[in-house]
């Protein structure tokens, strides 16, 4: 097991520095993920959590597979000396977390606010160069209709003419309406994002705080506890509002006997949770493990007979979308046909 020095969340010029939760076991899977998919430096594990430094945006941050959840740094140090001191003395060393290196709580909040803004514009960008085209289009089959109109238009007789110009005028003016009315929407989709990712502003920031404790430190004090002396000492600190329902930041601090992690959750949803599994199996993190342990080359057949919900072979094919993945009768098929094969 690696060793824990004291560590901060602080944007290096390499990059900004990351832990993942991951299953028992699953650490040897999400170091070597790490450094392959995000070429991440610096990167240690104790128990359960794995650290490492990279520059990716979150669009790879999100397709991280053998990870539970991801945050970003803010301190990891030794744990705190809770065997032979009063409990007044434990207080003061939680709340030194906060107070004894806020530089490192405010790098740490400007690089979280850095990675929601970037991602906001990529999304801006995106948007804005699907919809022109379709837009600038449209427009032109308006503009073209409109001319063709005017020419028929001049061949009909003067009342004809000018009923058929106002009915264009009409329909070219609805139409324009509802291009501005789809532009404001989306400008103001893209404001709210923006706004959402902008908490730099100390004192407008809400928060609340998520805790673990465990060994000699669960004795003295609960998480709850915990929660609140660290939710005190950030408001006192940087002046920041608690809202436990709908926060801008949540703060995550885990403490045991082993180690003090703080960190902020990058995103909400955990990234073991998977859009495309639909029923719960085998957790999706070991079925990814296991289906890398394979070493699919592309266009292999993965063969699954006991595949169960199908847990290995929804990985298998998400990653590696050039096999080919057979369960139970696909298998039999399979097998039907290269033996038919063989024996003809």
């Amino acid at each position: 097991m690696a060793a824990v020095p004291t560590d901060s969340g602080s944007l290096p010029a390499a990059g900004a520095r990351f832990f993942c939760t991951a299953g028992r076991g699953l650490e040897p899977f999400l170091m070597r993920e790490v450094r392959a998919r995000l070429a991440a430096t610096q990167v240690e594990y104790i128990s359960g959590k794995v650290f490492f430094t990279t520059c990716s945006d979150l669009n790879m941050l999100k397709k991280l597979k053998s990870a539970e959840r991801l945050f970003l740094l803010i301190k990891k140090q030794f744990p705190l000396n809770v065997s032979s001191v009063s409990k007044g003395k434990i207080l003061s060393e939680i709340q030194r977390l906060i107070n004894d290196d806020p530089e490192s709580w405010l790098n740490a909040i400007s690089t979280w606010k850095n990675l929601l803004e970037l991602d906001a514009k990529k999304d801006k960008l995106f948007q804005r160069a699907a919809n022109p085209p379709k837009r600038k289009v449209e427009e032109n089959d308006i503009i073209s209709a409109k001319k063709l109109k005017t020419e028929q238009s001049q061949e009909l007789q003067e009342s004809g003419e000018c009923l058929l110009e106002k009915q264009t005028e009409e329909e070219t003016q609805e139409q324009g309406d509802f291009f501005t009315e789809r532009e404001k929407s989306q400008e103001a989709f893209q404001n709210d994002v923006v706004k959402a990712a902008d908490a730099k502003n100390q004192k407008d920031l809400t928060f609340r705080v998520s805790c673990r404790c465990s060994g000699a430190i669960a004795k003295t004090f609960t998480a709850q506890e915990v929660g609140r002396i660290t939710g005190i000492a950030l408001m006192k600190q940087f002046g920041w509002k608690a809202d436990l329902r709908n926060p801008n930041l949540e703060i995550f601090i885990h403490l045991n006997d082993i180690y003090s992690v703080v960190g902020i959750p990058v995103f909400r949803i955990p990234l073991a949770s998977r859009a495309y599994i639909k029923t719960a199996g085998l957790r999706s993190t070991i079925a990814w493990a296991l289906a890398s342990l394979a070493e699919i080359q592309a266009g292999a057949f993965v063969l699954d007979p006991m595949c169960g919900l199908g847990t290995i072979l929804l990985e298998a094919a998400k990653e590696w979308p050039t096999c080919h993945c057979l369960q139970r009768v696909s298998i039999l098929l399979f097998l039907t046909f290269h033996l038919g094969k063989s024996l003809s």
